[in-house]
């Protein structure tokens, strides 16, 4: 891990809540564009993050982010090539890399690894002495001194941070704004979206593993709709070995049915569900599930407080823009932040970056509900649809575009 960086003393000016993907890159753009002071504050450690196996995947735009603060390459394998299907119907859309003139449309990456690559880039940042780093502390309670109205009035008004360390102590700091960054699944989240926030139980459930198979297709991901729900699998090499990481989604009585499987008995499954195109599934590590479900703020500043990444909205992970999303919230609010350290300033980060939010919410949202819809009739309309999205290139172009960059390009 990157040596100790030296720290300041009283209070910050930015408080960061969260130290995975989204809480990290925030706090390095931060301290590359601005000369705001940072307190980053993680309910768990650097070493923790960085054992984490998950794969997750990032898009095109994701990585230009990531560019700009250092934090890339990481270790991966790329999207060069999606194919969207129906299981058994016709239909199907394939979105090739070099039609949009980028290396990859995406990456399927280690957690642990990304967070590895994060924090050395945030060691660089933070040589200067403006972040100051609290681990094993979870914040409890953010109040907040009132906002002055008034553009001529004098703001001096702070953010009071409370929570518990991991010694059992009581945990004080106060700043000027402060960033919800805290991830988590739906239903970890539900309880803190408040009156208002836009929710939908999927109910569906996630099964995640690790899979090989007897005839790989590197560079290529797939994404299937089946009367139960999407099943992607996303190019993942392990130790110099092809193969996929799996997201299943299914029923929570089906999930946790395939979760007690035999393996052997668990790829089969698997590979009637998918198809012949990859021949023999092998399971290749363990399998993991988490109830799906739509939570999102109905707005993401509260006076001095911003909510972003997971703690702003939990998606479907149908297309993968979770995080992708999360990563446009740091960078959008790093930008509003160059100028003034103020409750104005996250207004015109939550004014800039309305649109990207609500289209890719709505886009997560709307595909696996159209998509779940049993009739033959609606399936006749799905697969009608993606012949159209196959033969017309401009609308193609437009939704390849908004997975790889959202609404800012």
């Amino acid at each position: 891990m990157p040596a100790p960086q030296p720290e300041f003393d009283g209070p910050g000016d930015i408080a960061i809540v969260g130290g995975g993907p989204v809480g990290l890159a925030l706090a390095c753009q931060l301290l590359r564009t601005t000369g705001w002071r940072i307190v980053l504050v993680d309910a768990a450690t650097p070493a923790r993050a960085a054992r984490d196996p998950r794969a997750i995947a990032l898009s095109h735009g994701s990585r230009q982010l990531l560019e700009q603060i250092g934090a890339w390459p990481v270790p991966g394998s790329p999207i060069e090539h999606i194919h969207v299907s129906q299981r058994g119907r016709f239909g199907h859309v394939r979105l090739h890399h070099d039609d949009y003139g980028v290396p990859a449309l995406g990456y399927v990456v280690r957690y642990g690894e990304l967070c590895n690559v994060l924090e050395r880039a945030l060691a660089q940042a933070a040589g200067d002495g403006r972040l100051r780093r609290v681990f094993e502390t979870r914040i409890e309670r953010i109040g907040q001194d009132p906002v002055p109205r008034g553009a001529d009035v004098a703001d001096t008004g702070m953010v009071h941070l409370e929570g518990t360390g991991h010694d059992g102590q009581a945990v004080r700091f106060a700043a000027r704004l402060a960033v919800q960054a805290e991830g988590g699944l739906f239903h970890e989240q539900a309880a803190h979206q408040g009156r208002g926030a836009r929710t939908r139980d999927y109910r569906q459930t996630a099964v995640i593993a690790h899979v090989t198979c007897s005839r790989p297709q590197p560079g290529w991901a797939w994404e299937r709709f089946t009367e139960e729900g999407p099943l992607a699998l996303l190019p993942h090499e392990e130790h110099g070995t092809p193969g996929y990481a799996l997201v299943w989604c299914c029923p929570p009585e089906q999930a946790a049915r395939r979760i007690a499987l035999p393996e052997a008995q668990f790829a089969a499954e698997l590979g009637r569900a998918f198809g012949e195109r990859m021949g023999q599934f092998t399971l290749a590590g363990k399998r993991h599930a988490f109830p799906l479900g739509l939570n999102a703020a109905p707005v993401t500043v509260n006076g001095r407080v911003v909510a972003v990444g997971n703690a702003a909205q939990t998606l479907h992970p149908v297309a993968g823009q979770g995080l992708n999303l999360g990563l446009r919230d740091a960078f959008a609010l790093a930008d509003s932040l160059r100028g003034a350290c103020s409750p104005q300033a996250l207004q015109a980060f939550a004014g800039r970056h309305r649109l990207d939010r609500a289209v890719t919410i709505g886009v997560t949202d709307l595909l696996p509900r159209v998509f779940g819809v049993a009739y033959p009739l609606a399936a006749h309309a799905r697969g009608a649809s993606l012949a159209a999205l196959a033969c017309l290139p401009p609308l193609r172009h437009a939704l390849a575009r908004h997975m790889m960059f959202g609404m800012r390009r």
